[in-house]
């Protein structure tokens, strides 16, 4: 998706973070870090334990922070800023990134609104945190940070902050975890993003979140155009977006492609007690470029799913409409 972030600096931090990462593997056999890899990803895709961290050691979690940290940075950079979009002139002064590990939501933070913030990230991975504060240390703007362990289940209690980022955490967790983390940010912040991946079962822990939000009094700022009951019917499609993100070495060598960057596919939701001015309508499908014609499947307000037919009789909307990609708010704005 094409949201652009509010900071100047969004594209810098990318190539801040990709360099800081860059030097993780010094010395991790490449053949070491790919099996690494390839174990923490069946793991991550499997029903994972609850009583004890994915990632054991530091060589766990250079390996994982170079395949993974560039694809959850892209996630949830995107979705912060289709939430920034909606919710515009607001930056958080305060940030809990739950579940942060080695911190790509905090980072995303900070190429979406300028400015140091207090940021602190809780996981109960040691060697992940502790890599994390290590990366961090490229960016000035990230030095402040916390790096605090703990167990995110349902006796998380949260201190006070503006903004709560949860990515690529509630597959972790069971069912009852899962609903106290969403209650638990709920309680403590004034906006929430949760990012999942792009699967029907992380669009159905997305969801779910999104409903026990809007319960709490929460507006969705995005990606939805409307905090009302989601049209798509459960089991039959589920809704998710995409972000480019560039390939390193590792990923080449893992996936065994050659090139040069890959889709992230995720699901999100952003909503916020503040009031916000959602998109009108929201594109969730990749357009169809045809011969003199654009088709867009949109979500819209009414809560509905629809398929826009953009002509070049339409003219600087269909100029539009060949630029817009999935993700964008439709009319662009």
């Amino acid at each position: 998706m094409n949201a652009p972030a509010p900071a100047a600096s969004a594209d810098a931090t990318a190539d801040t973070l990709r360099t800081a990462l860059a030097g993780l593997l010094d010395g991790l056999p490449p053949r070491q870090a790919a099996r690494a890899v390839e174990r923490l990803i069946a793991t991550y895709r499997g029903a994972t334990p609850t009583d004890a961290p994915i990632l054991r050691d530091r060589a766990d979690v250079a390996a994982y922070a170079a395949y993974r940290m560039p694809a959850t940075f892209e996630a949830v950079r995107s979705a912060l800023a289709a939430f920034a979009a909606a919710v515009p002139g607001w930056a958080p002064a305060t940030h809990t990134d739950l579940g942060g590990g080695t911190g790509a939501a905090t980072w995303a933070v900070g190429a979406t609104w300028d400015g140091r913030r207090g940021s602190t990230v809780l996981d109960w991975a040691e060697p992940a945190l502790a890599l994390g504060r290590e990366i961090a240390a490229a960016d000035p703007a990230l030095t402040a940070v916390r790096w605090q362990r703990a167990r995110i289940t349902a006796a998380l209690t949260l201190e006070p902050t503006d903004l709560v980022t949860v990515s690529y955490v509630l597959n972790e967790l069971a069912a009852a975890d899962r609903t106290a983390l969403v209650d638990a940010a709920a309680a403590a912040a004034s906006a929430v993003v949760i990012v999942e991946p792009g699967t029907p079962d992380g669009y159905a822990r997305t969801i779910e979140a999104r409903d026990r939000l809007i319960a709490a009094g929460f507006r969705i700022a995005a990606p939805c155009p409307h905090s009302a009951a989601c049209p798509i019917a459960p089991g039959t499609d589920w809704c998710h977006f995409s972000a480019r993100v560039s390939r390193s070495s590792l990923h080449r060598q893992v996936k065994g492609g050659s090139l040069a960057y890959e889709d992230e596919k995720f699901a999100y939701v952003a909503a916020t007690r503040r009031p916000a001015d959602p998109a009108a309508a929201r594109v969730v499908r990749r357009p169809q470029l045809r011969k003199g014609q654009v088709l867009l499947d949109l979500c819209e307000t009414e809560p509905a799913l629809r398929r826009a037919t953009v002509t070049k009789r339409h003219g600087d909307l269909y100029r539009a409409a060949r630029d817009t990609d999935w993700g964008d708010p439709w009319p662009p704005v």
